[in-house]
């Protein structure tokens, strides 16, 4: 597995983590947290490379999902 590969396929482990940890399906994740569905299933699906500051928001969101949720209502 090439370097890029290998850093997809963590951050998509991370992501899919943090949502499985709040017992959400990708669909309410998508909704509560303003993430558009398609972009979080590529993400966690490892299609694509999420993106610095996503996970960045991913790691807010571990530690604080309803501040975080509340925040971007």
């Amino acid at each position: 597995m090439s370097a890029e590969g290998l850093e997809r396929a963590q951050r998509s482990r991370l992501i899919r983590t943090a949502r499985t940890a709040l017992g959400i399906s990708q669909a309410e994740f998508a909704e509560r947290f303003h993430v558009p569905l398609g972009t979080l299933q590529d993400w966690e699906h490892a299609r694509v490379t999420a993106p610095d500051y996503a996970v960045a928001y991913v790691r807010v969101i571990i530690r604080d999902p309803d501040f975080v949720a509340a925040t971007v209502a």
